[in-house]
């Protein structure tokens, strides 16, 4: 048996040892049923020698993902997502060289946030969502890490610290728009089975699904475009700033920072991503205005900036944001428009767009220029006082201090009298 599919029923009970007797199967899927008890730990071992999709996704398993893939694991997707599942992820995963899907999103999984799965060379989607990892992202270990990500999905976590910054510098496959990889525009994330030996071999597929958040709703797609790029780091409890990095990844169709605890302004950058469809920074603490430039993203379709509370200004006009209502700007006091009760004054003045701002690293580097600056200008102050002190006090000096300024001081007053 190569390829086992009782998916969407209404199976019960748990998943049977004698699974582990089928050790030729490629494809298992299970999905959507009422599945209960662990995982088999034959899974990552002896099935893991022949298996390349398991898909467990929409069970009722319980307990922690205690297989262990060897290094033999042949492993392309892997789907344990909306389940009760616990416990940490398997450091053994790294073995799976081949995976290029990883989903176990909607579970009750407790660990760090797994920087070592960067390490897996064709690695496209990352789902971790409606979980309980915590902590800060550590810097990636190397520039190669998740170099052909395409689906980020942390969202509904614990993280803490700032955004993955360095993170998104290393990710070519999101620097990529639309227009410069019109080839695989219409190429599915897609897995391919050979069954057969020697000259009789057939080829059969299987198109990867993923349920995922975009333009403000959950949807699930059936199938996946290459071109589909998405990050989203919602609901957790990150800090600082939004990097001008984030500028760089031209090719992301949505990007959902919503309810953390950001600051600062919304980076003007944000404009070069010219694929994006849906943007949302709601419920943080922003500030500032919102850059005129990102009207000139013509094909965004969700933008919400709503419960910032601090930023101020206008509300750009033209192309895509004469199609938003009011609900993306609640909750801002500051904000004045067309679309808000409270109107901007003179609109003609304050639709230029604001001079372009220092980028995070700029404006480190000319605080420590200022920092530096003001320290050399006290040295020099402490070394002038010293020297005149000293000049006071030496006797040699004394006396003609005392003379010439002192006489200077007798002589106002005897005018004075």
């Amino acid at each position: 048996m190569k390829f086992y599919d009782v998916s969407n029923n209404r199976l019960t009970g748990v998943i049977p040892e004698q699974i582990c007797n089928a050790r030729s199967l490629m494809s298992l899927d299970l999905s959507g049923n009422d599945m209960t008890g662990h995982i088999p730990g034959c899974v990552g071992d002896q099935l893991g020698k022949s298996l390349q999709l398991l898909n467990l996704r929409g069970n009722n398993l319980s307990g922690t993902i205690s297989t262990k893939f060897t290094t033999s694991c042949k492993l392309k997707m892997i789907n344990l997502s909306q389940n009760q599942l616990v416990g940490e992820l398997p450091r053994s995963l790294v073995n799976c060289t081949m995976l290029e899907v990883l989903d176990i999103g909607r579970n009750h999984i407790n660990d760090s946030f797994p920087s070592w799965l960067g390490e897996l060379p064709k690695l496209q989607v990352l789902v971790l969502s409606h979980n309980h990892f915590y902590g800060a992202i550590p810097y990636p270990k190397s520039g190669h890490s998740f170099r052909h990500l395409r689906i980020f999905d942390l969202s509904h976590n614990l993280h803490i610290g700032a955004l993955p910054y360095e993170y998104f510098r290393n990710w070519p496959t999101m620097k990529v728009s639309k227009e410069d990889q019109l080839g695989s525009y219409n190429t599915l994330i897609t897995l391919f089975f050979q069954v057969g030996t020697g000259s009789v071999i057939s080829e059969q597929s299987f198109e990867y699904s993923i349920t995922i958040t975009n333009k403000g709703s959950e949807i699930l797609y059936p199938k996946i475009l290459k071109v589909f790029r998405v990050i989203d780091l919602s609901n957790n409890k990150f800090t600082g700033k939004i990097p001008d990095v984030i500028g760089d990844l031209k090719g992301l169709q949505a990007l959902n920072l919503s309810n953390n605890n950001l600051e600062g302004r919304i980076p003007p950058s944000i404009a070069n991503i010219t694929d994006l469809e849906s943007l949302d920074l709601s419920l943080n603490k922003l500030s500032g205005v919102i850059p005129q430039a990102l009207s000139e993203l013509t094909a965004l379709e969700v933008f919400n900036v709503s419960y910032n509370d601090r930023l101020t200004g206008p509300i750009p006009q033209g192309n895509q944001f004469n199609t938003f209502d009011d609900t993306s700007f609640q909750g801002n006091e500051g904000l004045c428009g067309s679309l808000l009760s409270k109107k901007c004054e003179n609109t003609d003045t304050m639709q230029v767009s604001p001079p372009a701002m220092e980028s995070d690293e700029s404006y480190e580097d000319s605080e420590l220029i200022d920092w530096i600056v003001r320290s050399l200008g006290c040295i020099s102050g402490i070394i002038v006082g010293f020297i005149i002190g000293k000049i006071y006090i030496t006797d040699k000096y004394h006396e003609w201090f005392m003379e010439t300024f002192g006489r200077r001081r007798t002589m106002r007053r005897v005018k004075r009298s």
